[in-house]
């Protein structure tokens, strides 16, 4: 993945995303490619979007997706998807699963990105999601115990 930081701002912005995984036998390629498509997004969302609040009472603050961030189509960069098929010895289809692929190390893909595009400032990665509070945090430029 490549990302770059607005360091006013503080938006992360995915440029580009290259995905090798491995789904065995290729039963429908146009599902599998929404499948990686759609889990890359949700992976997305929950490393830099998808924060959740509370109240004193333990209520959640997000009443709605009003209130909650999700990503949105331009929140995903461009996606290079390369399918390399090794058929399961498994199962008859020699198909394995594919969803995960997509989801699992997204978080740990974009840290990796956005500590890479502020690695002048020596920033370290070990929370999620990387708002703009989060990375003004990280560089000091908000006080922690707001």
């Amino acid at each position: 993945m490549v990302a770059e930081v607005d360091t006013v701002s503080m938006q992360v912005r995915l440029d580009g995303y290259w995905i090798s995984h491995d789904s065995g036998r290729l039963i429908n390629p146009t599902i599998v490619e929404g499948q990686i498509q759609g889990a890359v997004a949700l992976g997305i969302g929950s490393a830099l979007l998808e924060e959740v609040h509370y109240d004193e009472a333990g209520q959640p603050l997000a009443g709605s997706y009003m209130d909650y961030a999700m990503p949105r189509s331009d929140d995903v960069p461009p996606l290079l998807i390369d399918h390399l098929e090794t058929p399961s010895p498994l199962n008859p289809l020699g198909a394995k699963g594919v969803g995960e692929s997509g989801t699992l190390p997204v978080a740990a893909v974009v840290a990796s990105a956005v500590e890479d595009a502020l690695s002048d400032r020596r920033v370290v990665i070990d929370r999620m999601p990387i708002t703009p509070r989060a990375l003004r945090r990280l560089l000091h430029l908000e006080r922690a115990d707001r």
